[in-house]
């Protein structure tokens, strides 16, 4: 291992937060880290951490040599990246993270005809609902439903988001339809929760255009959307659903909208994000795929839900 890649590795220690941590993200063992930071140490000659059997800290010294490192590795991801964009055949690996239901429904059907087209192309996808910080992790893209919070990324807009509120024929034979967002707040719903967010309120816009929050009486809640789905269908909760969820439950009849008439504000749009705006070339035919895959304009989600353009707009 030559000094830069020691640079690297000393860059990952720091990110993740601990030896062991770096150590897993490479596969490797603890100690591989910890005798390789040593050697970097030797070959520069100066103490670049104080360590502790439990912590570490970054020197005067260590914390200018993690600046140049990070310097250093967008540089070589750049000249990677320029070399791969001289090849008439996309190849080499594309590492992808993705929020769970979008992986399985939108991402891993392009998946299966990008590999197709381009078999000297590798794909490691990661299903995970966490924010993922994709530069340390070393992503090439991330589809989300959400507003970006990291400014250093590209975003791209990829589909409108809009929300249906759901329930089940036999659900409402059960406790009645609705007649205002006040009724509806006493009915039970499923609703999502995770580590990272809780929807315990819906928002919606009244006769008089004001932005207002309807309480929701949770009886169910999960951190997957499809769960959530199920749930409803077992005729013992309603649900405010992404329009993305949707199959052909509602053409078929199995699911309901309620309250058509009020105005739900559509929730934040999907994304693409990714690290820098020269994509190497399978990054940029990849992407290129996803689009077309979920389509420009209408996406094709909603093109399964019949009478979408009068649901949810206002009387």
């Amino acid at each position: 291992m030559d000094t830069t890649s020691r640079l690297i590795m000393l860059l990952e220690v720091v990110e993740q937060g601990s030896f062991s941590k770096a150590a897993e993200m490479r596969n490797i063992d603890r100690s591989v880290i910890s005798k390789q930071i040593s050697k970097l140490e030797d070959e520069l000659g100066v103490r670049l951490l104080n360590r502790t059997t439990r912590s570490f800290s970054l020197t005067a010294a260590g914390a200018e040599m993690v600046k140049k490192a990070k310097e250093l590795r967008l540089l070589l991801n750049d000249t990677v990246q320029l070399a791969e964009n001289y090849h008439q055949e996309p190849r080499g690996l594309l590492r992808i993270t993705t929020s769970t239901i979008l992986g399985r429904r939108y991402i891993q059907p392009v998946i299966n005809d990008f590999q197709k087209r381009f078999p000297q192309v590798s794909i490691d996808m990661r299903l995970d609902d966490r924010l993922v910080d994709m530069v340390s992790e070393g992503f090439d893209l991330a589809f989300r439903v959400g507003e970006p919070r990291d400014s250093s990324l590209i975003a791209r807009k990829l589909a409108r988001n809009r929300v249906l509120l759901l329930a089940t024929p036999q659900f409402v034979n059960a406790y009645g339809e609705p007649q205002s967002m006040e009724e509806l707040g006493k009915l039970p719903a499923a609703t999502y929760h995770s580590a990272h967010k809780r929807v315990d309120t819906i928002g919606y816009i009244n006769d008089q255009g004001e932005q207002c929050e309807q309480g929701i009486n949770a009886v169910y809640s999960a951190n997957d959307g499809e769960v959530l789905l199920d749930k409803v269908l077992s005729h013992t909760a309603y649900v405010l659903a992404p329009a993305f969820l949707i199959n052909d439950e509602i053409k078929s009849g199995k699911l309901v909208p309620l309250l058509p008439h009020i105005t739900l504000p559509d929730y934040s749009a999907m994304y693409a994000l990714y690290p820098h705006r020269d994509l190497p070339v399978r990054t940029r035919l990849f992407l290129d795929a996803v689009r077309h895959y979920i389509g420009e304009g209408v996406p094709r989600w909603e093109r399964n839900i019949p009478g979408l353009d009068s649901l949810y707009q206002g009387r």
